[in-house]
């Protein structure tokens, strides 16, 4: 399941730089596809799916930071406040390459390569 525009729009609220990757390519890009972009744009890819750390995982990839929010009640107030200040608490490590997962309740970061 893919992020509504509307999480872009609640992140860049409060303060971290989004952009909906419908803004920026193909509907119908692959995993691969937008992957590359990141890497070339410095991004961070947010998902709700697990594809992307499954393919760095995968290739021993150093980049693109993927978050991935595995929760449904993502646009809740205290949900976003969770996603926005644990981005913030791990902002270094994940310009450096890392998966951040994030829960209902906490956040997990793995550094990469896996």
């Amino acid at each position: 399941m893919n992020l509504p525009p509307k999480f872009a729009d609640m992140l860049t609220e409060k303060g971290i730089v989004a952009v909906h990757w419908y803004k920026t390519g193909a509907p119908d890009a692959t995993d691969n596809e937008i992957l590359a972009y990141a890497i070339s744009n410095d991004f961070i890819v947010m998902s709700c799916d697990l594809d992307f750390s499954t393919i760095l995982s995968s290739t021993k990839g150093k980049k693109p930071s993927v978050i991935q929010v595995r929760t449904q009640d993502y646009l809740s107030d205290e949900t976003a406040a969770l996603i926005v200040s644990t981005i913030n608490k791990n902002i270094t490590e994940l310009n450096e390459g890392a998966i951040l997962t994030i829960n209902a309740k906490k956040g997990r970061l793995r550094l990469l390569p896996l």
